[in-house]
């Protein structure tokens, strides 16, 4: 599976990224520096991760 990874143009040059890529309703995430370690999830609790961490729910650990 050809997957294409995404990351945050805030991220920039920093080595500080987290991409994201999609295929058939599944969504992975990796660390840029780590790119065999991949995490799954779904789109609905990815949703409401984001959610969260726009409403600040996160902010201690940044």
């Amino acid at each position: 599976m050809e997957l294409r990874w995404r990351k945050s143009s805030f991220s920039a040059d920093t080595g500080a990224c987290i991409e994201v890529a999609e295929d058939d309703g599944v969504v992975f995430l990796r660390e840029s520096d780590e790119p065999d370690a991949v995490v799954r999830t779904t789109r609905r609790k990815l949703r409401a991760f984001l959610q969260g961490a726009k409403a600040g729910e996160f902010d201690d650990l940044a």
